[in-house]
C-alpha cells in the first residue's frame, strides 16, 4: 500500500483539515507534515488547504469525544518533530472509542499527549511569572522571550487581563513574532530587527527615560536584598532555570 503524504501549512486548522481528509478518504497508511518540512523520498504526496469548517468539525467532535481538547492544543504548540503522529493517533482512538479516552493511559497516543501537554503547561506557567517588560519611548511596555514552546498564544489572555490598561508586545525572538495589545485588541505581529539588536539590552535609543531610572533604582534594591550567606543556589536553579535568566532584569543588573 503506498503512504500518503499529506502537507499542510503548519497552522493548527491546517492540521485539523488534514485529519479531515484522512478520514473523508478514509486513509490507512499516512503521514501529516508541515509543508516547509524536508518531504519523504518515497509516497503520494496531497497538498492539503486549510478548510475552517472542516477544521472546526473535526475539532468539535475532539472536544466532544475526549473532554481533554487543550491537552491536543498544548501537544500541537510543542512543536515536537513527531507531534502530527502522535495528533493523528489520538485522534484515530477519539474517534474509534465510544467513551472518553482523556484518562485512557493504557492508550501511547493518549499517555504521550497527556505528558507534552504537562511540559507545554509548565512552560505557560514559567513565562507568565518570568516576562520582564521595558517601557520604550513610544510608551509601549516590550519584552522578548524563547520559550522552548509555542507558548504566545496561551500566555497572551493572561497578560491582556493583567495589563489591560498598557500598550505591550510580547516578542517570540526563536519563533520571530509577536503579540501586540493595543488596549482595544491583540493582535500577530513580525518584526525585522538589525543584526547588532540585543534583546537584552535596555538602550537609551529605545527605552524611555524612566525606564532607564527604573533599572537604576532595581539595581540597588536587588543589591541591598541579596544577602550573600542566606543564597541556595540549587533551590534558585530549580525555580528559575538559568535558560530563562538573560531575560530577567534582576539577573541582567548583577553584571
Amino acid at each position: 500500500m503506498t503512504e500518503s503524504i499529506l502537507l499542510y501549512d503548519g497552522s493548527f486548522d491546517g492540521l485539523l483539515s488534514a485529519i479531515y481528509y484522512v478520514y473523508d478518504c478514509k486513509l490507512q497508511s499516512v503521514t501529516i507534515q508541515r509543508e516547509d518540512k524536508p518531504r519523504p523520498m518515497f509516497g503520494s504526496v496531497v497538498r492539503i488547504d486549510t478548510e475552517e469548517k472542516k477544521a472546526q468539525r473535526v475539532w468539535k467532535a475532539i472536544r466532544k469525544k475526549s473532554k481533554n481538547s487543550q491537552s491536543f492544543y498544548y501537544t500541537f504548540l510543542s512543536e515536537r518533530g513527531d507531534m502530527e503522529r502522535i495528533l493523528l493517533a489520538y485522534a484515530r482512538h477519539v474517534f474509534d472509542s465510544g467513551k472518553n479516552i482523556a484518562g485512557d493511559y493504557g492508550n501511547e497516543a493518549v499517555l504521550q499527549v497527556a505528558k507534552i501537554a504537562k511540559s507545554v503547561g509548565r512552560e505557560k506557567h514559567r513565562m507568565e511569572a518570568f516576562v520582564r517588560f521595558r517601557l520604550t519611548k513610544d510608551n509601549i511596555y516590550f519584552a522578548t522571550i524563547e520559550p522552548d514552546f509555542n507558548v504566545l498564544p496561551i500566555i497572551l489572555k493572561h497578560f491582556k487581563s493583567r495589563y489591560a490598561d498598557q500598550q505591550w508586545i510580547i516578542y517570540d525572538l526563536k519563533r520571530k513574532y509577536g503579540i501586540r495589545y493595543d488596549l482595544e485588541r491583540v493582535e500577530e505581529i513580525e518584526f525585522n530587527f538589525e543584526n547588532n539588536f540585543n534583546p537584552t539590552e535596555t538602550s537609551e535609543l529605545i527605552f524611555a527615560p524612566e525606564e532607564m531610572e527604573f533599572q537604576k533604582l532595581w539595581k540597588n534594591y536587588f543589591k541591598s536584598t541579596n544577602i550573600k550567606s542566606r543564597k541556595n543556589m540549587k533551590l534558585h536553579i530549580r525555580h528559575v532555570p538559568k535558560r530563562y535568566w538573560k531575560y530577567l532584569s534582576e539577573k541582567q543588573l548583577m553584571t
